[in-house]
């Protein structure tokens, strides 16, 4: 998400090109295709090491797809659109889990959805201004880190093992900062929203 409020409507600068069939749209899609067998992994066997594995898979295709478009400028509207996507589904069904889990409390939960809620709120407000989504920038990016770090720590803590006593403190110190920044992250969204559509000449506005 950019710190700087989001760019006029219609601005040629911020279009992307319209391209589909790219290197990293397919592991945006690989990532979305793998959320829901997280999820059984985690709520139904129950097999953490798989589901830890995937998630390390998820993290590290996060990082290929953003340095393969650069690098072979294979940048599109639609991997604009899956990247972040399968961020969020990964956090939330991964809080899902942890919730029925017992393995954090429900409110933490409730926090976090309904930034994702006030930041969605925000994207249709800008879009019926006529404004495209501002971008992630290393605040949301540092957010997705931490916390795509500190979900497999919460499932190494769970036990008395020495791994788990090892992992634990780091475990809730990277759960805190990543939900920490993720929460800062949704604020900025809403200063950038209510800065832009307020310097709107349409009836937009919050």
């Amino acid at each position: 998400m950019s710190d700087a409020a989001p760019g006029p409507p219609d601005d040629p600068g911020e279009r992307l090109p319209d391209r589909v069939l790219t290197i990293p749209n397919a592991l945006s899609v690989l990532r979305l295709a793998g959320v829901p067998v997280f999820l059984y992994l985690l709520l139904g066997p129950r097999a953490d090491g798989w589901a830890i594995a995937l998630l390390m898979f998820s993290g590290l295709s996060d990082y290929l797809d953003g340095k393969i478009a650069r690098w072979l400028d294979q940048t599109s509207r639609l991997g604009a659109l899956l990247d972040p996507a399968a961020d969020r589904l990964y956090t939330l069904a991964t809080i899902v889990a942890f919730v029925l889990r017992d393995i954090v409390p429900w409110w933490v939960a409730a926090v976090l959805v309904a930034r994702d809620l006030l930041v969605a709120g925000c994207i249709g407000l800008l879009r019926r201004g006529g404004f495209a989504p501002p971008e992630v920038t290393y605040i949301g990016k540092a957010a997705t880190f931490n916390l795509m770090y500190a979900f497999p720590l919460l499932l190494l803590a769970q036990g008395a093992s020495t791994a788990a006593t090892i992992a634990r403190p780091i475990a809730y110190a990277l759960a805190i900062w990543g939900a920490g920044l993720f929460l800062y992250s949704g604020l900025l969204y809403v200063v950038q929203t209510r800065t832009a559509l307020r310097h709107h000449p349409g009836p937009v506005c919050i």
